[in-house]
């Protein structure tokens, strides 16, 4: 409310978020932050103590039902450890909804799904930013996990025996350098060629807005190259 001018102070965010109905902060950190206003806030009668308590309730009436406050022998949770962190079991549930999520626009000529054992009497070709950068295939507020456990589009193929050559055009998704003879060579000679493009944090972000929907940089190019 504060960055976008709503109010001037911390005191003035803490008194229109508790009227309002607010009980949770993203803040700053201990030392910059709304929710230590609130004493001021009460003491000069911009709020109420009752307010105070129903703001409150729902919060720790949550918090019970998810067994904070229960003996660790009777919270299921307490008995994990690290071991559970990129076990076999979550990473084969997170392969399983990437698999789920992927949205198909077109499929000319039948092109899809590539068939693992046809794959490595072909030459694939993978192509742009997105193909083989892990840093630039996450998203914002996203985890940052292990690099091992990180499977671009060329690891990827590369670990169903595809032939694969590789051409990144740019090394960063704004591809305001673009290296046109690259992705022509690899493409070029290339039975089929896997285009990878998009975004990222460096891009677009919170805070950070677009004004259009256009690939950045020589993406768009670079695209077209690729099917040329």
């Amino acid at each position: 409310m504060l960055g976008h001018h709503y109010t001037h102070t911390f005191l003035e965010t803490a008194v229109a978020s508790l009227n309002a109905g607010c009980n949770l902060e993203l803040s700053y950190g201990m030392r910059n932050n709304v929710f230590m206003h609130i004493p001021k806030a009460l003491a000069m009668g911009n709020i109420t103590l009752q307010m105070l308590r129903d703001r409150v309730r729902p919060l720790f009436y949550t918090r019970m039902r998810l067994g904070e406050f229960d003996p660790p022998s009777m919270n299921p949770y307490s008995a994990l450890d690290l071991s559970v962190v990129q076990s076999p079991e979550h990473r084969n549930l997170s392969l399983e909804a990437a698999v789920k999520s992927f949205v198909l626009l077109k499929n000319i000529q039948g092109t899809l799904p590539l068939r693992a054992r046809d794959l490595s009497s072909q030459h694939l070709a993978v192509v742009g930013p997105f193909a083989d950068n892990p840093q630039v295939l996450f998203g914002d507020y996203a985890p940052v996990p292990e690099p091992q456990y990180i499977y671009t589009p060329r690891r990827g193929l590369e670990t169903l025996g595809a032939n694969v050559s590789f051409a990144a055009g740019c090394s960063k998704p704004r591809c305001q350098q673009y290296s046109r003879a690259e992705v022509v060579r690899v493409a070029g000679a290339a039975d089929m060629v896997v285009v990878c493009l998009g975004t990222g944090v460096d891009v677009e972000t919170e805070g950070r807005d677009r004004s259009d929907l256009s690939l950045p940089g020589h993406q768009l190019k670079l695209l077209q190259d690729a099917v040329q």
